[in-house]
């Protein structure tokens, strides 16, 4: 499981990767909110710890700027204790709310509850059928049909496209692409994954009344079936 801190407070953040590496994490960690935002969208995490009060950003701007992307579970650490800060956060979009001071031991076990509840609503392992609107993936038979037809995909193209389909509604930059699909990281002289775009949405869309695939300006690209 892979997370991040974003916290400016050099000690706790060293303090918190350090433990949570010995829970058995990945941790990458940012120490201010704009360092904070830039990661948690390009890159993929299992959930983020997030100060309320950075320097750059502050925490619920970072939040309310991640949610329009990103559905990454988000636990909120923040010395601001009132009832109006916490209710803030929560409606937010944070999926919890500690306050500072706060145990490691309770941090770790609500980091487990929010990644249980997050689990419980990914698709079962025995799921082999992707669906969205008339588009179908077999990822047994590696066959991608739409409207009944059949779309002849290289395997890259149908990797794309699974990737792409599996976080239907969700924002994918060309970082995470080039690193989830081709695993390289992302060279901003190579256009290889705008190629593959192209190539896919021409076997994908062009065929069909409705397009699937969309770009999003300056941040990615996105499946999801838009009303016309």
């Amino acid at each position: 499981m892979k997370l991040l801190v974003v916290e400016d407070e050099v000690k706790l953040a060293d303090y918190l990767r350090k433990g949570l590496t010995e829970e058995g994490f990945v941790v990458d960690v940012a120490h201010d909110g704009i360092d904070g935002l830039h990661l948690a969208t390009e890159l993929s995490y299992d959930l983020i710890v997030l100060d309320g009060m950075l320097p750059g950003i502050d925490g619920l701007a970072v939040l309310a700027a991640l949610r329009q992307s990103r559905q990454t579970p988000v636990l909120m650490l923040t010395a601001r204790g009132q009832v109006e800060d916490r209710v803030k956060g929560l409606q937010g979009g944070a999926d919890d709310y500690l306050v500072k001071p706060f145990a490691f031991s309770e941090l770790v076990a609500r980091i487990h509850v929010l990644l249980r509840r997050g689990a419980a609503a990914q698709p079962t392992p025995e799921a082999t059928l992707l669906r969205m609107a008339d588009l179908e993936l077999d990822l047994i038979r590696r066959r991608a049909t739409r409207a009944g037809q059949r779309l002849d995909l290289t395997a890259k193209e149908f990797n794309l496209l699974s990737l792409l389909l599996r976080r239907q509604g969700e924002v994918l930059s060309r970082t995470e692409l080039a690193s989830q699909v081709w695993d390289m990281n992302f060279d901003s002289e190579t256009n290889v994954v705008e190629v593959a775009v192209r190539r896919l949405r021409l076997k994908l869309d062009q065929p069909f009344a409705q397009p699937l695939l969309h770009t999003v300006r300056g941040m990615g690209y996105v499946l999801e079936s838009r009303t016309p």
